[in-house]
């Protein structure tokens, strides 16, 4: 992997935000359903540190795919558990997906000449969509996964529960593939709809 430490002087401090405002997302949602664990915990915050999950912040750095520490939470507090599980595991996508609109349009309305600024607004496009959309895949422990299992029917959701104690290996499994074998199943899931959304913000054919 070629590394440029002027890029990655950039680049980590992107990373870091954009997995923060995930989880500060859900942590947010849960809340607004009645479910205090996440601000009783400290991860209703936008300080990184608690956020961060060694391994899927690892994977991230490499690979440009991975996952924070899951915020805590409690169905027990949420008046429709199902409904409020949907609407808070969208959150932290929809939260990343925004971000990557106000990137957008930051870039289209103001294009500055400073390289530092269009690179800062380059990855903060390009690495929220991809958060946002890998989040996506209903594999465990993805948000993708609750969304799917609390929309499925009753006993299609239990089935799909049991199934998924499997989803973390096979998505692990993914991406070492598509890095060390080259499959691209990831690419050919995510690049169309990354490079759609990133020229839909932007206004940049990409």
């Amino acid at each position: 992997m070629h590394f440029d430490i002027s890029t990655w002087i950039i680049k980590i401090p992107v990373l870091l935000f954009a997995i923060t405002v995930h989880e500060y997302a859900h942590g947010r949602a849960a809340l607004f359903f009645g479910d205090p664990t996440a601000k009783m915990q400290g991860r209703l915050t936008l300080n990184p540190l608690p956020h961060i999950d060694p391994f899927g912040a690892l994977c991230l750095f490499l690979f440009n795919f991975g996952w924070a520490k899951p915020v805590p939470v409690d169905t027990r507090y949420f008046k429709n558990p199902r409904r409020d599980i949907v609407f808070m595991s969208l959150a932290g996508p929809a939260a990343n997906l925004m971000l990557a609109a106000l990137s957008g349009m930051a870039l289209r309305l103001f294009p500055f000449q400073s390289e530092a600024y269009q690179l800062t607004l380059f990855f903060l496009l390009i690495m929220n969509i991809g958060l946002g959309l890998f989040n996506l895949i209903p594999l465990p422990p993805l948000d993708g996964s609750h969304i799917l299992e609390n929309m499925l029917p009753l006993k299609a959701a239990i089935r799909y529960r049991e199934i998924g104690r499997y989803g973390p290996f096979i998505l692990i499994g993914i991406i070492m593939l598509d890095n060390f074998a080259n499959t691209g199943i990831l690419s050919r899931m995510l690049i169309g709809p990354m490079r759609f959304l990133a020229g839909l913000f932007s206004g940049i054919p990409f």
